[in-house]
């Protein structure tokens, strides 16, 4: 017997546009809660995520902005470290939420580093199916990187970031002042987030590291001009490619490597910006190998980045291993690596196919290097 079929078209109304603004002004976490104010729906109340460390420096002042402005909030710790950016965090502080009695009108505030505000933006993203979301960054790689961009994510064993939504942030707030209270290590190791932006497209701001790779604590318009300068770089890369089909793909120099570094050590031995920093090096060694790049250039920028970044941790994993976790990283592309290699100081491109000879021979170059620099 013949039967009737039918077809139901479903018509979807265009995404809210995702437009926000990162402001980059000092002292202004003492007017966080103006800003709160701003995005908050009415009768809501703000969840500030947080850690321990950073709530100790800078939990105060922005819940004394809250109470200025009136606004009802929560303040929930996530632990502090990379080994807690995962999912039973992640469910841990969703429950707190639901506890308090958190509902669609709350505004989520992200105050601390990459990891708080990966986790608080993914939770953002995901409770109650959406909503709100703050950050207030107080770590360099944090300011001049992961705030921006609306990724959101959690580690598995497998990989970094491997769960995680596009979720654009309503603000950003931006307070050097707050960098204070970052300890040496950090502030170094963030460093390496701005040297991949002078790499990728901005020779100026790569002069710029070039020329003082320390002392920024000494000069507040520079290192405010850097931070800038950054994120200008990555809005204008991001606004044309939101979802990492093409071009965003430049902001992963240093990642491929780096990720699978911070992998194969259990996200305990290098800060986020310390494997990147090994990432970068291996690119460029990789680049150097393939031609593509002249090894004069390769040692300039290794010499910057040891400068501004160093003393590194030295790297004890074998290439074989580092590799096997660079297969699992979520940039791979049916089980193909890309990588983003610099052709000259502001440029980079995009290649796969890298033979996974030349991968190791490269990462046991780039682990030699650690003696011989």
């Amino acid at each position: 017997m013949a039967t009737n079929a039918s077809r139901i078209a479903m018509h979807i109304p265009p995404a809210a546009p995702a437009d926000y603004a990162a402001e980059v002004s000092r002292g202004s976490l003492a007017r966080a809660g103006a800003v709160v104010r701003r995005y908050l729906p009415a009768g809501g109340r703000a969840v500030v995520v947080t850690n321990p460390t950073v709530r100790g420096f800078w939990g105060a002042p922005l819940q004394a902005s809250l109470a200025a402005e009136q606004i009802p909030h929560l303040v929930i710790e996530l632990p502090d470290g990379e080994s807690f950016k995962r999912l039973s965090e992640l469910e841990r502080l969703a429950d707190q939420m639901v506890t308090a009695g958190c509902d669609r009108d709350t505004l989520v505030v992200a105050l601390g580093g990459g990891v708080v505000g990966d986790v608080a933006a993914f939770l953002a993203s995901i409770y109650m199916r959406g909503v709100g979301v703050i950050q207030v960054p107080t770590t360099l790689v944090a300011m001049i990187d992961s705030a921006l961009g609306g990724k959101t994510g959690v580690n598995l064993a497998h990989g970094k970031n491997l769960i995680g939504t596009f979720y654009h942030p309503s603000h950003i707030l931006v307070d050097p002042e707050t960098l204070a209270s970052l300890p040496e290590r950090e502030f170094r190791a963030g460093m390496a987030e701005a040297i991949k932006y002078g790499v990728i497209g901005d020779e100026e701001l790569f002069r710029l590291i070039e020329s003082r790779p320390r002392g920024w604590d000494s000069d507040a318009a520079a290192l405010d001009a850097m931070i800038t300068a950054c994120l200008r770089q990555k809005a204008e890369v991001v606004a044309g490619d939101e979802r990492e089909g093409g071009r965003r793909r430049i902001l992963n120099f240093g990642h491929t490597l780096g990720h699978a570094l911070e992998s194969a050590t259990g996200y305990a031995r290098f800060r986020h910006g310390e494997a990147v920093a090994w990432g970068m090096i291996a690119a460029g060694r990789i680049a150097v190998l393939r031609g593509s790049l002249p090894a004069e250039a390769a040692a300039r920028m290794n010499k910057v980045i040891f400068a501004a970044c160093g003393p590194l941790p030295a790297i004890e994993t074998a290439p074989e291993v580092i590799l096997r976790h660079a297969a699992s990283d979520k940039k791979a592309r049916a089980g193909v690596l890309h990588f983003v290699l610099p052709t000259a100081i502001g440029q980079v491109e995009v290649v796969r196919d890298v033979p996974a000879a030349l991968i190791l021979a490269a990462l046991a170059d780039t682990i030699n290097i650690e003696v011989t620099r």
